[in-house]
């Protein structure tokens, strides 16, 4: 058993309840010492996952909280150890105050995401569920959170469990030839696992393909709203955010910096930056701030070119079109559709929406144009790819596998195919787990909070 740790898992705000949490050889023991329950006996005689009714108090004997506790024995526990936790009335004076008391008891303080990852090491979560859990917690729309819930649940985990699993009967089907060359056992001929590879193939290329999704799923996507001085391009922002967020004015310039904000357009998650006008000037802080404005156009997956529909269309708004047609996706705002709309639609393979931020006419058509730029991969929850770590771990095991069927095309020797099954296997493993260097591991876990 381990070193027994503790750790207040809802943070330090002011709340209903706060939650107290402990994991390890002492962590009953630890319960018997400072909570009573109201029905008497101690509390390690009360059966696993049952919320018990009582008192916490200090080693003294002072009354800290009226709560609930419950526990968990090793190994059907979350960590796999023995577990406790209280659910007390959330202050944070009162949980910091029992926490003390369990440090001085001998307890210590737990680190970020030292739960979750004695779940891990202790054989409760394989690596890819574990990191699904900062996922879930991490979550900024309910599709992120449903991904994350399938893959804490073992959505990819199993996935690659079977294909793991088809890679190791190649390799062991080969090594117990050549091992016990007396037994009787069938022939290791190379052809008979052609559609094992291609199989595999098929898949981690089909999951690495939903990667991209993900990662803009969970971190955003990078958009750029970009057009001439006042078109419109801070008062879009400010009716996309519902608030002023941006100052407006009539003056040309008034936006010298980019102001960014995440917000949701119906299930897509975008990291909106409002730039600067771009346009030739001697200013030279508008000069900096058009600095910043191509800098975050270059960097921007989704480039929205706002221009005035109430005005000529100038060469100014053409190669900020233009600017929009070179990136990833983009689309025109033909803004101010209040007004009189004397301005042609500009030629473009763009889609064009006409928007008016006074009134929000052609808001929801906005919103309606972006979902239909990033749609979602048709796969079951849990099976769109977030994590670069693992991303990359596929891509390994891909390449690995393309170089397999490379070697069985050209009549290579069977070990040589071997070889790049099992750096294939090794590359898969890193998702489970199985495979993971203890530094790689540690760096996963950091970015947990304390109390996960």
């Amino acid at each position: 058993m381990s070193d027994t740790i503790a750790a207040i898992a809802t943070g330090s705000q002011v709340a209903a309840i706060g939650i107290l949490r402990l994991s390890g050889d002492r962590a009953l023991a630890l319960a018997d010492a400072l909570f009573r329950p109201a029905s008497g006996g101690p509390m390690s005689a009360q059966p696993d996952r049952k919320l018990v009714y009582g008192a916490l108090h200090t080693a003294r004997g002072e009354l800290l909280d009226l709560c609930l506790c419950t526990l968990s024995r090793a190994p059907h526990s979350y960590t796999g150890e023995d577990t406790v936790e209280f659910q007390c009335h959330g202050s944070p004076v009162m949980l910091r105050a029992a926490l003390e008391e369990l440090f001085a008891l001998g307890a210590r303080q737990a680190g970020p995401g030292e739960f979750t990852k004695r779940a891990f090491l202790n054989g409760r979560l394989e690596l890819s569920a574990a990191e699904a859990v900062a996922d879930l917690i991490d979550a900024e729309s309910v599709e992120a959170a449903k991904n994350a819930a399938g893959q804490l649940s073992g959505a990819i985990g199993g996935k690659v469990e079977v294909l793991y699993a088809a890679l190791t009967d190649i390799s062991a089907h080969y090594h117990a030839v050549l091992d016990y060359p007396d037994e009787e056992i069938e022939d290791f001929r190379l052809t008979a696992y052609t559609h094992t590879l291609s199989d595999a193939l098929d898949k981690l290329r089909g999951l690495l393909s939903t990667f991209e999704r993900g990662r803009f799923m969970n971190s955003g996507i990078p958009a750029a709203i970009i057009g001439r001085p006042n078109a419109g391009k801070s008062s879009l922002l400010n009716a996309l955010l519902g608030y002023e967020r941006a100052i407006v004015t009539e003056i040309p310039g008034t936006t010298r910096d980019t102001i960014e904000e995440r917000l949701r357009l119906g299930r897509v998650l975008l990291r909106l930056t409002d730039t600067a006008g771009i346009r030739d000037t001697a200013d030279p802080v508008e000069k900096l701030g058009v600095q910043r404005s191509r800098a975050a156009l270059s960097q921007a997956e989704l480039v929205i070119a706002v221009v005035d529909g109430n005005a000529p269309c100038t060469r100014e708004d053409l190669a900020l079109i233009a600017a929009a047609e070179d990136a990833p996706q983009g689309l025109v705002v033909l803004s101010k559709r209040d007004l009189e709309q004397s301005a042609p639609l500009p030629e473009t393979h763009l889609p064009v929406v006409r928007v008016s931020s006074v009134t929000g006419q052609g808001l929801e058509e906005l919103e309606k144009t972006i979902e239909a730029l990033f749609p979602y991969p048709a796969v079951p929850a849990g099976e769109i790819l977030t994590n670069a770590r693992q991303a990359d771990a596929i891509r390994r095991a891909i390449a690995a596998l393309e170089a397999a069927q490379e070697a069985m095309g050209q009549g290579m020797t069977p070990d040589i195919v071997l070889t790049e099954t099992e750096a294939a296997m090794a590359a898969l493993g890193e998702l489970s787990g199985r495979t993971v260097r203890e530094d790689v591991t540690n760096r996963i876990f950091q970015r947990f909070c304390v109390g996960k």
